[in-house]
């Protein structure tokens, strides 16, 4: 028998393993396609609705493989390498993680989710240090970015 976890499970599932990660989630009324129409333009949106991010430049793209130059409000640097997926974006840079994910929930709307943080460089591990606050904001701000969309 094969069992299949939805992209949101995934995220929990990738999160647990890593120490010190929190996963936000929650439900947006809008379609899973408008919703990660915004979540996946990592060189538009995404800046838009992470806290801390000024801006993301893909630096790569092959099949569902990324690479990418991330600078923060404060001017620090992340070169990122990863995964997106429609619905699913995991990406790690030495110092940063950042994990996204959307999925149709029963009944409608769009399950959300979002992880990352401050990595501990050569561990799969996060700084817990602010985390959840940070992603309340991010989801916040993206629930506000899929309600512009949509207007």
């Amino acid at each position: 028998m094969t069992y299949a976890i939805d992209t949101v499970a995934r995220l929990r599932v990738m999160a647990a393993g890593v120490p010190g990660a929190r996963v936000a989630e929650r439900v947006l009324p809008a379609a899973p396609e408008t919703v990660w129409a915004v979540m996946a333009d990592l060189e538009g949106e995404f800046g838009r609705f992470q806290p801390d991010m000024r801006s993301l430049r893909v630096l790569r793209v092959r099949g569902d493989r990324v690479e990418a130059l991330a600078r923060s409000k404060y001017g620090l640097r992340a070169h990122f390498r990863g995964v997106l997926r429609p619905g699913w974006c995991w990406l790690q840079s030495r110092f940063l993680i950042i994990g996204m994910a959307a999925a149709p929930e029963p009944g409608g709307g769009t399950r959300v989710a979002l992880t990352g943080g401050v990595r501990v460089p050569a561990r799969a591990a996060i700084v817990p240090w602010g985390t959840a606050a940070e992603l309340a904001r991010a989801m916040s701000r993206l629930a506000q970015r899929v309600e512009e969309v949509r207007l």
